[in-house]
């Protein structure tokens, strides 16, 4: 497989078992999200790995949350949340290390987490892995994000699932580049994926 084979083959899954990556396998996928693009050099990603019996108590940690954020949760959300997290080979927490009184706007910094993130996902995939980034309102519960050791400025960017593929990864359909793209030509561009022409 070339490696632009690799990232057009790329595709999420939830569909995970064991093994997780080695802590060696894991050492080198996170080191690619160091060559993320970051302005600044402000290197605010954060990474927490969850593994073995510890994903027991982050399922836990996360249902508490959903309570504190919504009383009236659903009990087959909970039921759903607390299987995903204490089930999954392994849960990275994708942290965010803000620094909101530097010159480069916060949104930046963000940015720089995502783009590490992607990183982190494709190479899991050419290691043979498969992962999920997931999010959902526990996001931005302060509260879990310090117990997880993200106080206020920092926050959560979401948790990637991480595993073995069960099965082969499916090929979604993929829209056509070529619908998002336009050339600039001195004035504004319409685009096809919005229903104009560009």
């Amino acid at each position: 497989m070339t490696p632009m084979d690799m990232l057009l083959s790329r595709a999420s899954t939830d569909h995970l078992q064991a093994p997780a990556p080695s802590e060696a396998q894991m050492a080198e996928v996170l080191a690619t999200a160091m060559r993320a693009p970051d302005h600044g050099k402000l290197r605010p990603w954060r990474y927490v790995i969850v593994k073995d019996d510890a994903r027991s108590l982050l399922a836990e940690r996360i249902v508490t949350s959903m309570v504190r954020l919504d009383p009236d949760v659903p009990e087959f959300k909970k039921g759903k949340r607390l299987k995903r997290f204490s089930t999954i080979p392994m849960t990275l927490v994708l942290g965010m290390h803000l620094r909101p009184e530097h010159k480069i706007p916060l949104w930046e910094q963000e940015m720089t987490v995502a783009a590490g993130a992607m990183n982190i996902l494709n190479a899991l995939h050419a290691l043979g892995f498969g992962a999920v980034w997931v999010s959902g309102d526990v996001v931005n519960d302060p509260v879990l994000a310090e117990e997880l050791g993200f106080p206020a400025p920092h926050k959560l960017a979401g948790f990637l699932f991480i595993g073995t593929p069960d099965a082969p990864l499916p090929t979604p359909k993929r829209p056509d580049p070529a619908e998002f793209t336009a050339t600039w030509q001195g004035q504004p561009v319409n685009f096809a994926a919005d229903g104009k022409t560009p």
